[in-house]
């Protein structure tokens, strides 16, 4: 690597050549507060709180966009621009909705720390100041423009990770809004749901639909049976909420807290992402064997769901017609269980616990109701699940653990990597070569399609087939790899698609995290290495070898593909187009 030679705060330090100032001081271990800026997301230096001073240069310099140069002086925190830093925070007030206490962001806003840190309780500035209605009519995203700060650090998420552009600065001047085309609101436009825009916002701007009180209000009604199950990728991001360090499993604690709070069942969405294994495996190879649509692709991601009816119709029909791991399970708590425990399903409330903003628009889909009620009543996030906890009054960190409970509690390994990418396709893998070939495994480890890359690649033989697989997250990485199946440059038989980068560990309704982590802490690995070592340690880790999976079939399902599988398991999808 080669390295340039500088000084900060008259300190001489080797940095790499090419790095921007704001860069050059975090590697020398000197952070310089932002608020827009987010690394490879929006590098605009439009919120002006970098600002350092450069010997020899006329005005501040604005250290995210400004390029670090052999023999440069740089300064930053000199009372020039301390006094600059706090003006600039002074005016984002002028224009912000300070509604702190009751904010769903307090004590996790960046805006609410450095005014906190600079010493800035009031806005020296008056004037006009618009009033925004709050757009919350859709199912997923709240949208109050009245905490907005202008930093298009959501705009960068859409745009330059998703590909989407939902969202934009419109307007100039005083009048400049985060908006949609011509007005529209988000449930008008092609926004997917996935949430990416959420997790990039540094204040309340943006957050999902908070519907904790619906859980409230189910748990304190004695007529109804309520019960949660947990997606994998919770155990490896709720600790965040509770401030556990980034890579920390709390699946004992996380159990244990609602447990406490008097849920009537606590399950693992494990076991029905080893269903969604089974139903999508025989799926595969029924069109393999069959002259069915190839390349077949996953249909766990409801954000990638919407996104393919948005931008890809015609490929409608190659995605797997497998209801998601949290369908699946909802749908099985009204079918099977009912039937088993002499309930009603009517009286049963499912509530998910999820990474996925999406996922609450999935539950108002249709097809998905396998017992002629929704099979998933209400879906909250783990931001959501954090604040139940808290409301509940429960020490979340001195809980004593626990286990799920039956008939749902076992797993796989393979079910639980499924909250990171590339862990739907090894769990599929893991299964379709054993059945293909007839064989066991030597080795489980698929490792090609491991990793935070956004389009992964792999062929394996499966005795005389050569199986080409893809996988891809971030639904810009998505359109690319599509627009060359179509075009004939790839050839794949399996696609694995997750709408977040890096899969559901990194999903939009996971736990928020300042800048200063997000820019150099690679949270998608971090997480998912959670997982990989639950996987290591499970003593099943093949989906059709789990024996909980295999009663279903054996008591319930018939088969995997059979007609009532397909009844309760399956859906379909519209050609939605833009």
């Amino acid at each position: 690597m080669e390295m340039i030679t500088l000084k900060i705060n008259d300190r001489e330090y080797s940095v790499p050549k090419d790095s921007t100032v704001l860069e050059a001081a975090r590697y020398a271990g000197i952070d310089i507060p932002t608020l827009c800026y987010l690394k490879d997301i929006n590098e605009i230096g439009a919120c002006r709180i970098c600002l350092v001073e450069v010997k020899g240069a006329r005005g501040l310099a604005t250290a995210c966009v400004c390029p670090a140069t052999e023999g440069m002086e740089i300064y930053t925190n000199t009372p020039k621009v301390i006094a600059a830093r706090k003006m600039n925070l002074e005016l984002l007030l002028s224009a912000h909705d300070k509604k702190c206490l009751s904010c769903i962001r307090s004590t996790t806003c960046e805006l609410q720390k450095l005014c906190l840190d600079y010493g800035v309780d009031e806005s020296y500035f008056g004037g006009k100041k618009e009033l925004y209605e709050v757009e919350d009519d859709g199912t997923s995203i709240v949208r109050d423009n009245n905490k907005c700060i202008l930093c298009r650090r959501c705009v960068g998420a859409c745009s330059n990770v998703q590909g989407i552009g939902a969202i934009s600065a419109v307007n100039r001047g005083f009048d400049t809004v985060i908006g949609s085309s011509f007005g529209k609101k988000l449930t008008e436009t092609t926004c997917i749901n996935c949430g990416q825009c959420i997790v990039a916002c540094p204040t309340g701007a943006l957050h999902e639909k908070d519907e904790t009180q619906k859980v409230m209000d189910a748990l304190a009604d004695p007529t109804k049976h309520v019960a949660i199950f947990f997606a994998p990728s919770i155990r490896a991001t709720l600790g965040e909420c509770f401030g556990y360090e980034p890579g920390t499993d709390v699946e004992g604690k996380m159990v244990a807290a609602a447990k406490a709070m008097s849920f009537d069942g606590v399950y693992d969405m494990n076991l029905t992402a080893d269903l969604t294994i089974m139903e999508e495996a025989h799926e595969f190879i029924d069109r393999l064997q069959n002259g069915g649509k190839l390349p077949m692709i996953t249909s766990c991601s409801p954000g990638w769901i919407k996104f393919c009816e948005h931008y890809f119709p015609e490929m409608t029909e190659n995605l797997s017609t497998c209801k998601s791991p949290q369908q699946m399970l909802g749908a099985m708590y009204k079918t099977y269980y009912p039937q088993k425990m002499g309930i009603d399903p009517k009286d049963i409330v499912t509530v998910s616990c999820i990474p996925c903003t999406a996922k609450k628009y999935e539950v108002t889909r249709d097809g998905q109701s396998a017992a002629g009620v929704p099979d998933v009543d209400i879906a909250i996030t783990t931001r959501e699940y954090a604040r139940l906890v808290e409301k509940a009054g429960l020490n979340f960190k001195i809980l004593p653990d626990a286990k799920f409970d039956d008939p749902f509690a076992i797993g796989s390994g393979a079910g639980i990597i499924f909250g990171a990418t590339g862990g739907v396709m090894e769990a599929a893998l893991r299964t379709a070569a054993e059945v293909v070939t007839g064989k066991s495994l030597d080795s489980l480890e698929f490792t090609e399609v491991r990793g935070t890359d956004g389009i992964k690649r792999a062929t394996y033989k499966l005795g005389d087939l050569e199986l080409k697989v893809a996988v891809v997250s971030g639904t810009k990485n998505a359109k690319k790899l599509l627009k060359a199946v179509q075009a004939g440059e790839e050839q794949v038989h399996f696609i694995e698609v997750m709408a977040c980068p890096g899969g559901c560990v990194n999903g939009g309704g996971q736990p928020t995290q300042p800048a200063a982590v997000r820019n150099n802490t690679d949270l998608r690995a971090v997480r998912a290495s959670v997982l990989y070592n639950a996987d290591k340690a499970y003593s099943i880790r093949k989906s059709h070898e789990n024996s909980a999976v295999q009663k279903l079939y054996d008591e319930f399902l018939g088969k995997p593909g059979s007609h009532k599988a397909h009844e309760i398991l399956h859906t379909t999808y519209v050609k939605r187009g833009q």
